[in-house]
Formats: structure tokens, C-alpha cells, sequence
């Protein structure tokens, strides 16, 4: 008998896996719980949206003009109160007619911060870079070269201060969170007492209750007629802070490192310290990235609790350019909205990076 061709039936396409509808499909309606909260969702946003697009932009002011904001209110936003207050919220109480100074400071710092985020920089000579760029922003924030007029400590406040406490704050805490991790780790006994009783010290008390030791009271154990700027007192009260909850972040890393890698590390010869920074570390700190940046972000942010101590960063600036005016004071809700929008500008940028540093470092795991 001969064989007689029977044709395979085709199959069905496989199932697109990209594009907008498979992102949709998996992420918004995957099953029902997941479509009834995505239908719950779009139900608020249907509803909020438009009340909140007709407040802060339909019915809002944008001219400086206190007498129009007062008759709108109720109704729409008030941003004429940022068009007025701006310079005096983002700057603090810095003269006037030098603002140009901290302006091309935070410019350089913020320059600075971009180009160390990028690869293709970290050379030898970035180092050089930060403590020119450094020299420079204290240079012509406070003054005193060049002709520029002195301007102390106690008048910087705004943006510049906020960016150059939490700069300062996350490069100097990062080295002493990795050393007090080590120490916790010593086979020393003096030296793991002391890590452990610095990092319990300070975890044990709010970021307020530091701050305000720094100012008022480690100035009554200095002997007398010598004095420190509070604007340093602040910033090593706020890197210590920092460091000890960065210490227990950097040792958990430690701690997930196999010992069997330190053991062959010590087959070949290598020292403690060669042991650590080419075998230990690297992978101690791949490992908890997110942890460290969501420190360096709470970092960012706890720089506003410095106007305990009369330092007037972003949020304080805010409250004394508000609260002196009595024309603009009840328009503390647009203001507020405004240092979000710098405040989370900074932390989705840390955050986003965070992410591409994972994304660089998860390639060699995948090879």
C-alpha cells in the first residue's frame, strides 16, 4: 500500500511577549485580583484627576499677585507664591546680590555628582576633581578671595546647603561605615567593643537628639575661647548618624560572603587587607546596593531636621519666607508641593541609578 501525505495541522502563533498589550496583560490583569484593583484604580484616577488638574492648573494663579491668590483660594493653586518667594526658598537668607555665587556653587557641585555617577570618569584624577570643585564651592559660598565679600555660615541655607550637607554627609560616612563593619567583624576585642557601642550609641537615639548635642551641647565641653562653626559641628553629627546605620547595611554583606572565599584567599598569602578589598568588599557591597542607596536617600532627606539649629535649608527656608510674609502665608501648600518636586527629583535620580548600577553588575552573573 502506498503512503498517503497527511499535512500537520498549523499551530496556533505563540503569544507576543513585548510591546504595550503583553505589558498590560501581565502586569495590570493577570488575573482577577489583580483587574479588580487595576479597575479600582482607574476609578479614583477618573475621579480625582480632574478635580486635582482643574486645582492646580484650570483654576490656578501664576502671577505673583497675593490680592488675585486671596479671591482664587478655595478653588485653584496659588503658584504666584513660588514666582515671588523663589529665590528666598531655594536660597535661604544669602544676600541678595550674591546669590549668584551659591547658584554657580550647587551648579559645580551638581556637575561634580553627575560626572562621578558615570564610568568612564572614575580615573585617578577624580579625586583632584572633588577637592577642587570643593575648594571652589566653599570658595565662593563663603567668601573672602577674590574680592567676594565674607558671608558666614549662619546666612547659607536653601538648595545649596541641603546638597552640600547630604554630598558631604554620604562621602564621608561611606569609608567609616565599611571600617566600623569591619571592626564589628575583628578578632580584636577592643576594637569590636568600640564598633559595636558607637553603632548601638547612636542607634539608639533620634537624628534630632544629635544634632542638638552637636550644637548646644558639645560646645560646653570645648575648652574655653575655642569655638567650631556649627555649620561643621551639624555636618559630623549628621555623618556619624549616617555611618552607623550604613555600618550594619555594609555587614550584613559581609556576613552573606561564603568563608570558604577568605579561606582560599588566605591559601594564597594574600594580607587581611588585600583579603578584603579585592575578594570581600566588592561583593559585599554588590550585594546590598539597594540598602546603601536607600541610606544615602534617607541621608538626602534628613537634612532638613538642621533648622533645630537655625541652619535654614530647603524646608526651613520655606518656613521663613512664608511665615515672615503675612500676604503669603496661607499658601503653605504650594510651597510644600514645590520642595517635593526638588526633594523627589534628587531621590528618583539615586534611585534610578541605584538601579543601573544593579543592572552593570548583575552582567557578570548572567555570563
Amino acid at each position: 500500500m502506498s503512503a498517503v501525505f497527511q499535512p500537520i495541522p498549523p499551530r496556533a502563533p505563540p503569544i507576543k511577549q513585548a510591546g504595550l498589550v503583553h505589558w498590560v496583560r501581565t502586569n495590570l490583569f493577570a488575573d482577577w485580583k489583580s483587574a479588580l484593583t487595576t479597575v479600582v484604580m482607574i476609578a479614583l484616577a477618573l475621579y480625582f484627576l480632574p478635580r486635582l488638574a482643574d486645582w492646580a492648573i484650570f483654576q490656578a494663579v501664576f502671577q505673583p499677585n497675593a490680592e488675585v491668590c486671596q479671591q482664587a483660594r478655595g478653588t485653584g493653586a496659588c503658584w504666584g507664591v513660588i514666582a515671588e518667594k523663589y529665590r528666598l526658598i531655594i536660597f535661604g537668607r544669602y544676600p541678595y546680590a550674591d546669590q549668584w555665587r551659591p547658584e554657580i556653587a550647587t551648579g559645580l557641585l551638581v556637575g561634580l555628582l553627575m560626572l562621578s555617577c558615570i564610568r568612564r570618569f572614575w580615573k585617578p584624577w577624580l579625586p583632584l576633581v572633588w577637592v577642587a570643585v570643593l575648594a571652589a564651592f566653599f570658595g565662593l559660598m563663603y567668601g573672602g578671595v577674590a574680592g567676594l565679600s565674607v558671608v558666614t555660615t549662619d546666612r547659607w541655607g536653601g538648595l545649596p546647603l541641603t546638597i552640600m550637607l547630604a554630598t558631604l554627609s554620604i562621602v564621608l560616612a561611606f569609608p567609616i561605615s565599611v571600617l566600623v563593619a569591619l571592626g564589628r567583624r575583628s578578632k580584636l576585642p577592643a576594637i569590636r567593643t568600640f564598633c559595636v557601642i558607637y553603632v548601638e550609641l547612636i542607634r539608639g537615639v533620634p537624628l534630632i537628639s544629635v544634632l542638638f548635642m552637636a550644637s548646644f551641647m558639645f560646645p560646653l565641653f570645648m575648652p574655653q575661647g575655642l569655638t567650631i562653626d556649627v555649620l561643621v559641628r551639624v555636618l559630623v553629627g549628621i555623618t556619624l548618624f549616617a555611618a552607623a546605620y550604613m555600618a550594619e547595611i555594609v555587614r550584613g554583606g559581609l556576613q552573606a560572603i561564603p568563608k570558604g572565599q577568605v579561606e582560599a584567599a588566605d591559601s594564597l598569602g594574600l594580607t587581611y587587607w588585600q583579603t578584603q578589598r579585592k575578594i570581600v568588599l566588592p561583593q559585599a557591597l554588590a550585594m546590598v546596593i539597594p540598602g546603601i542607596m536607600n541610606n544615602f536617600i534617607s541621608i538626602f532627606k534628613d537634612t532638613s531636621l538642621v533648622t533645630i539649629v537655625s541652619l535654614y535649608e530647603l524646608t526651613g527656608a520655606l518656613g521663613l519666607a512664608l511665615n515672615s510674609d503675612a500676604d503669603w502665608r496661607p499658601f503653605k501648600i504650594e510651597g510644600y508641593l514645590f520642595i517635593t518636586l526638588i526633594y523627589f527629583i534628587f531621590c528618583f535620580a539615586m534611585s534610578r541609578y541605584s538601579l543601573w548600577v544593579e543592572k552593570q553588575l548583575n552582567r557578570s552573573k548572567t555570563r
